[in-house]
């Protein structure tokens, strides 16, 4: 069955011609909509291949890929505000680890996801590629941030 106009009320950006593009950090362009299968465990899985923050030292561009995965609960983000959200990053200067997890905190804000994890694929930058992984879980879902971050490890 289709959404209806109540269900979208928050989701101002999707369709909207008129989207104005933030060259610094804004989390607050995140939206989200209503869950229409609460009652389910079911994983959701975004890639941003084409990440851009700055180097909080040089200035110097940084390049990566952002992979989002969660276990929506009530709410979950929209992608157009999602890809508006990271694009805001484009000027913003952080480390790698510090970007993964200031977008999964900003996430658990905006969605009380039951699990969430973020993993930033970054370019090499003077021969060394950086890895991050940050994840978290409710207390029913403990056990998955423990198995998920013990296979980062292994797979890192």
């Amino acid at each position: 069955m289709p959404r209806n106009e109540q269900e979208l009320q928050g989701v101002t950006l999707l369709g909207n011609q008129g989207t104005e593009y933030k060259f610094g950090y804004h989390p607050e362009v995140l939206e989200a909509f209503e869950n229409k299968h609460p009652e389910h465990d079911y994983l959701v899985t975004l890639d941003c291949p084409e990440f851009t923050s700055l180097c909080p030292k040089t200035g110097q561009p940084d390049f990566g890929r952002i992979i989002i995965r969660y276990i929506p609960r009530v709410r979950m983000v929209e992608s157009k505000s999602l890809k508006l959200y990271l694009f805001s990053f484009r000027n913003h200067g952080d480390f790698h680890e510090d970007c993964v997890n200031i977008i999964m905190k900003d996430l658990i804000a905006l969605m009380d996801p039951k699990y969430i994890e973020v993993e930033g694929i970054f370019n090499p930058r003077g021969g060394i590629r950086i890895l991050p992984f940050a994840n978290w879980g409710d207390a029913d879902h403990q056990t998955m941030v423990q198995a998920r971050l013990l296979q980062s490890m292994r797979n890192a």
